[in-house]
């Protein structure tokens, strides 16, 4: 920990960049709800906080939520395969699990699997991400051990008229993508409605020799997987003079996606996502906001699967499906109780509800929460503190809370430390998925996982730069592992420690903009046993991304270049994923007002890596974008 420490502080020596337009002082302290479920300035957030906007998805040009993310401070990903493949985050070490996914408020992911599939969630439909990392559980409940990721959809806004939008893209291994998009607002309404699709031919996901190995997908399979996705948004809100304010908002995916497992006939999956949700606030007094919100989140999973014989005598057969409902509501209170001080409390409610085509032994639970949430400021001293009840249908009632001081010091630095709690509840595939061939794949005997954390953080703020380092320590208790030396029977693992610094930083120089940031952590087996001290499955000890921009009139030029340290599949340590570099070159011409052609060169060195043992990653690929975008009227 001694070189993380120093790492980290050479790294703050380092001039980077951090948001989408130095010149504009906004960009440099935007405003988060996600940190406190009340509107704040991210220095105010007294957290680790990173905002990517749609300036800077247009600006990175991604194909999807991965290719946006990665290398961000304490974000990795492991995907099998390409575009459209299974992808799990891990969020400062801890499982895909234990990070929150919200979209406009709502709670997604699978109830069965118990993660977003972020892969299925399309980049063109999304206008703003807030990534608050350490634990939220005090202020939303289950799973927020590594944080809380928010996603807005592409929204109009008030007295911005008229705006179309419109892109296609093209680019390596038959991609082919399209979007098109209506917003508009007058002086009380806005909305927005967009569509889309993307195609792509893709490449085999899995490294040939997966069959002998029995890694992977267990087979040598060397066709080509396919991946398309035809995707939807809406929303739309009426704002009235006396500040009520009513919202609604809609997005559905579907996608259809090959998958890599049996070299004699096809294998294909059927994905959906769809989330909606409406909400209403209001002040019943000056001091007192109430909002109401209510929502839906549906994860749909059909899969097919023709094995050898099947494959050459019979049509392609349905194998399964396993759709999963999240029904939720909210009640949420803020209460100026004076200057710079404000008291947040709520109930929420959530029901997870599975249906499956296997027989599950519980199909359907309940939680409901009700949480308190303080925040003062008294001269240089910021302080937030707040808790919260959980009541589970399954595993009864769950305590957690979280307390956090800032100290504003001269010239824009500030530090600040805090503590909080958090706990996950096991999913119904943890649970109750049924024997594969005759061989467990679930554990009934499942304890829920239960983590406290302690963050120190130090960052400075000025008029055209930003620096920040934050170190943390997150210890958890029961948590939850699949080990392929087990046949992925889960199973609790008495203590886990994550160990961790972050630094990111930036500025704009002689009108290059730069931006850092870097992870150093160790995510640890501590319960003792013969795995003790080995790092946890998938997570990369060390990453770093730098990301350089210019705009040269009409023309803009940038690179990405991404490192990640060696890390390993399994818990025992035996299968090692070796450590890589990728370098991302594009350029865009603003041709016309209102056109601008983007091109793409990702992995131009063309890197062989893993992120999943056995499972292939794109090499060299390139993209490019045809982009319509008028100004308002």
């Amino acid at each position: 920990m001694k070189k993380t420490l120093l790492a980290a502080t050479l790294l703050c020596c380092l001039p980077t960049a951090h948001a989408a337009d130095q010149n504009d002082a906004s960009t440099l302290n935007p405003v988060v709800v996600t940190a406190t479920r009340t509107p704040i300035t991210a220095d105010d957030a007294l957290s680790s906080v990173s905002v990517i906007t749609r300036a800077d998805i247009e600006r990175l040009q991604p194909l999807s939520v991965q290719d946006l993310l990665t290398g961000l401070p304490g974000v990795s990903f492991a995907q099998s395969g390409g575009l459209g493949q299974l992808t799990t985050l891990f969020l400062r070490g801890t499982n895909s699990t234990h990070t929150l996914v919200l979209v406009d408020g709502i709670r997604v992911g699978s109830a069965t699997a118990g993660f977003a599939r972020l892969e299925q969630i399309p980049v063109e439909q999304i206008e703003r991400i807030e990534i608050v990392r350490g634990p939220r559980s005090s202020l939303y409940g289950a799973d927020a051990i590594g944080g809380v990721i928010q996603i807005f959809t592409r929204h109009g806004q008030p007295n911005g008229g008229i705006a179309p939008s419109l892109s296609l893209t093209a680019g390596s291994h038959g991609l082919a993508g399209a979007s098109a998009g209506l917003s508009g607002g007058d002086a009380h309404a806005w909305y927005n409605l967009s569509v889309g699709g993307q195609y792509t031919s893709g490449f085999p996901a899995c490294r040939m020799g997966a069959a002998e190995a029995m890694a992977g997908c267990f087979a040598d399979d060397p066709r080509d997987d396919a991946f398309r996705d035809w995707n939807g948004a809406f929303n739309a809100g009426y704002r009235w003079d006396n500040g009520t304010e009513l919202a609604g908002d809609w997005l559905r995916s579907k996608s259809f996606v090959e998958y890599a497992g049996s070299p004699y006939g096809s294998n294909r999956a059927v994905d959906e996502q769809r989330v909606a949700g409406a909400r209403l606030s209001f002040s019943p007094l000056e001091a007192w906001k109430l909002t109401l919100t209510a929502g839906q989140s549906r994860d749909l999973s059909t899969t097919y699967y023709q094995g050898s014989y099947y494959g050459a005598y019979y049509p392609l057969q349905q194998t399964g499906h396993a759709d999963s409902r999240r029904n939720q509501a909210s009640w949420q209170n803020d209460i100026a109780l004076a200057a710079d001080q404000l008291l947040t409390v709520g109930v929420d409610w959530q029901q997870e509800h599975v249906d499956s085509s296997t027989a599950y032994l519980a199909t359907r639970r309940t939680d409901t929460g009700g949480f308190a949430q303080y925040q003062g400021t008294f001269g240089r001293n910021e302080l937030q503190a707040s808790a919260r009840r959980d009541h589970n249908s399954q595993f009864g009632n769950h305590d957690t809370g979280a307390l956090a001081w800032g100290y504003a010091f001269d010239h824009g630095l500030r530090v600040s430390a805090s503590y909080g709690t958090a706990f996950h509840a096991p999913t119904f595939n943890d649970l109750y998925f049924p024997p594969f061939f005759g061989t467990p794949s679930a554990n009934p005997q499942l304890r829920p996982e239960t983590s406290h954390s302690t963050e120190l953080g130090l960052q400075q703020q000025r008029d055209d730069w930003r620096w920040a380092v934050n170190a943390y320590e997150t210890r958890i208790n029961q948590m939850i592992v699949l080990d392929p030396a087990r046949n992925y029977v889960p199973f609790n693992l008495s203590r886990a420690r994550i160990r961790g610094v972050e630094g990111q930083l930036g500025t704009t120089l002689a009108g290059w903009q730069l931006q850092g940031y870097l992870t150093l952590q160790q995510p640890k087996n501590d319960d003792g046993g013969a795995a003790n001290g080995n790092v946890l499955p998938r997570r990369p000890e060390r990453t770093a991304r730098i990301d350089l921009d210019r705009r040269f009139g009409a023309f803009g030029v940038g690179s990405t270049w991404y490192v990640a340290g060696r890390s390993y599949d399994d818990v025992a340590n035996l299968h090692p994923l070796g450590g890589y570099g990728t370098l991302a070159l594009r350029a865009s011409w603003r041709f016309a007002p209102d056109w601008q052609v983007e091109g793409r060169l990702a992995n131009a060195l063309d890197h062989r890596y893993e992120t999943v043992w056995y499972y292939n990653q794109p090499g060299r690929t390139w993209s490019l974008t045809l982009r319509y975008s008028p100004a308002t009227r």
